[in-house]
C-alpha cells in the first residue's frame, strides 16, 4: 500500500490523491504539513508536502510523484505509449511548474491564503493567470485532454488548481476550449472527491476547513 504524507487541502497533494484515485490504487494518507507541522523523521530534506512511500521507496516533489505512480502503475493509460503524447504531457507539466505557477499561486496565496497584497497587485496576478491560461485554451483547442483524447498526468497536474481558479471570486476571460476540459473533469469521480474540496475565502476560513479535513481519505 502506498503511504502518503501531506495534508489533504494541499493542492499538490490533491495532484497525487487524484493520480491515485483514477488508477484505482490503495493508499493510507497521514496529515504532514500546514498546521500540522512535519514530523523529526520526515522522509523529505526540503520539508514539503506530499512526499510518498512505495515499499523501500521514497519518492518527493509532487509532479515527480504524479510521474512515478503513472510510469509504474498507469502504463498505456496515464502513462501513454505514443511517445508524442508522452513528450506533450511532460511539456505541459513543465509549463505547470513554471509559467503557471509563477502567476496563480501568488493569487491564491494573497486572496485565500493571507499573502499582504495590494488592489494593484491582486489585478495583476489575475490578469497574468487571465494571460496565460489562455495558452492552455489554445492548446485545449479540438482535443478533450492536454495531450490527446484520454486525461494523462499533464491533466493532473494542471487540472489539480483549477477547481481553485475556477471558483475564486475574480474575473476570468473567457477561455471556450479550457471551460469545457474542466468541465470534463468535474465529471470525474476521482476529481470530486480529491480535488473539489472547500477551501475557504480567507485565511480563517482556510485553517477551519485544514481542520475539517484531518483524517479524512
Amino acid at each position: 500500500m502506498i503511504t502518503v504524507l501531506g495534508r489533504r487541502n494541499s493542492a499538490n497533494v490533491q495532484k497525487v490523491m487524484w493520480t491515485l484515485g483514477e488508477l484505482g490504487l490503495p493508499y493510507h494518507r497521514l496529515d504532514v504539513g500546514g498546521s500540522f507541522g512535519y514530523p523529526a523523521d520526515y522522509p523529505n530534506p526540503v520539508k514539503v508536502v506530499p512526499t510518498i512511500r512505495d515499499g523501500d521507496l521514497v519518492v518527493w516533489e509532487s509532479n515527480a510523484c504524479v510521474r512515478y505512480l503513472a510510469r509504474t502503475y498507469g502504463q498505456g493509460t496515464l502513462w501513454p505509449d505514443d511517445p508524442v503524447r508522452l513528450a506533450t504531457s511532460e511539456m505541459w507539466m513543465e509549463w505547470q511548474r513554471s509559467d503557471i505557477s509563477n502567476a496563480y499561486f501568488p493569487l491564491f496565496q494573497m486572496l485565500v491564503r493571507g499573502l499582504p497584497s495590494t488592489p494593484e497587485k491582486i489585478e495583476k496576478s489575475t490578469k497574468d493567470s487571465g494571460r496565460i491560461f489562455a495558452q492552455l485554451n489554445q492548446q485545449l483547442e479540438g482535443r478533450d485532454f492536454i495531450s490527446g483524447p484520454t486525461l494523462g498526468t499533464a491533466d493532473i497536474a494542471i487540472g489539480a488548481m483549477m477547481f481553485r481558479y475556477m471558483t475564486m471570486p475574480i474575473e476570468r476571460p473567457s477561455l471556450p476550449a479550457l471551460e469545457a476540459w474542466y468541465t470534463r473533469l468535474t465529471a470525474r469521480p476521482a476529481y470530486q472527491k480529491h480535488v473539489m474540496i472547500e477551501y475557504g475565502r480567507n485565511i480563517e476560513e482556510w485553517t477551519v476547513h485544514e481542520k475539517a479535513n484531518e483524517g479524512v481519505q
